[in-house]
């Protein structure tokens, strides 16, 4: 591999998130040597596209911003028609033996078609603002019927944040607020039972048996690991398999009783130091095809990051979201570096 390749990384990124995988692929060795090695193959493809989409120049991607955006969709209703079915939902396609969750897959690649719309339009303009929205809707809605609840929110929230960072006007987000609010009792009926137990759950977790285990064994598992931890593989809680998902949704709290404080202190740094990055190259540009493009990245990783962690610790109810770069899933990783490749990508033509 050529120097010249690799100089265009953006390293200080790239190391944080290198970190994070490797507490990640000690802690599934700790659980599962098969997950471990699936993961480690992942990791490899992923590297592999982190530096494809490091040497890309995304100056021509505005033209074709669109057709991602339609190939985008076309994959989604592909899922529900040849997905997969695993646990009540339809999220996997399996191509090659090889099965890839399309939900997370394509974040980055709608990351740069909502960035070029948003290059193209004024940041007062009303018009933009529900087109953007019109635009996330369908996107918003296949996904939820995988169902998928969990990235539902995240795309929902991490367009509307950009949106806000982007300069739309404040009366209309008002307009969003009061309309959702009136359109909560709908929302609510199309959701699953499950899902509607654990949202009450949370406000009343009266059933340690029940719905509510899955979030009350994770606090006692984050807690039991103290400030040294018990060592990597030798936590009760999740070895003995009391905390459920404990290689996915609650891998923080599987790291948490194994490496305790200090291995979460670690891991919130790594966070931290790779969100500041992409801050500082949102700054650092004027062009609002970056900008926009680094704030959908910086809310990305933001969200799954602070929704995961308080789901993990108790303070937010459970909605199947993964923590980046840790979680066990080859999808999430493999999107995860995808959008480090293309940041590095802009920062080299960041004025």
């Amino acid at each position: 591999m050529s120097k010249n390749i690799l100089s265009k990384l953006d390293f200080s990124m790239v190391i944080p998130a290198i970190i994070l995988v490797t507490l990640s692929l000690a802690t599934l060795f700790s659980i599962n040597v098969e997950l471990f090695k699936n993961q480690l193959v992942f990791f490899a493809i992923s590297i592999f596209f982190l530096i494809l989409f490091s040497q890309l120049n995304y100056s021509f991607i505005k033209r074709y911003s669109l057709a991602i955006y339609i190939l985008s969709l076309i994959l989604l209703f592909l899922v529900l028609i040849f997905g997969i079915e695993s646990r009540g939902s339809v999220r996997w396609l399996e191509l090659f033996g090889i099965k890839i969750q399309f939900s997370e897959i394509i974040k980055p690649f709608l990351a740069l078609s909502f960035s070029s719309f948003l290059s193209y339009n004024s940041n007062s303009s009303y018009k933009a603002f529900f087109i953007v929205l019109g635009m996330l809707f369908p996107v918003a809605f296949l996904i939820f019927m995988q169902p998928d609840l969990g990235n539902t929110i995240i795309f929902v929230l991490v367009v509307v944040l950009s949106l806000f960072v982007y300069g739309s006007p404040l009366r209309l987000f008002l307009l969003v607020l009061i309309c959702l609010g009136l359109l909560l009792p709908v929302f609510w009926n199309f959701l699953h039972d499950y899902q509607k137990q654990r949202v009450v759950n949370f406000f009343n977790p009266r059933d340690p048996m029940g719905l509510s285990y899955n979030a009350i064994q994770s606090v006692i598992t984050v807690g039991s690991g103290m400030i040294i931890g018990r060592g990597i593989g030798q936590g009760s809680q999740s070895e003995l398999r009391f905390l459920p998902e404990r290689h996915t949704d609650f891998i923080f709290a599987t790291l948490a009783e194994g490496l305790g404080f200090i291995g979460v202190s670690v891991v919130i740094l790594c966070f931290g130091f790779l969100l500041y990055k992409i801050f500082t190259i949102f700054l650092k540009t004027n062009e609002l095809f970056y900008k926009s493009f680094c704030t959908i990245a910086f809310f990305y990783i933001l969200l799954q990051f602070c929704i995961n962690i308080g789901m993990n610790i108790g303070i937010l109810p459970v909605v199947g979201i993964t923590l980046p770069f840790v979680s066990y899933g080859g999808s999430s990783l493999l999107s995860s570096f995808i959008f480090l490749g293309i940041i590095s990508s802009l920062k080299r033509n960041v004025r």
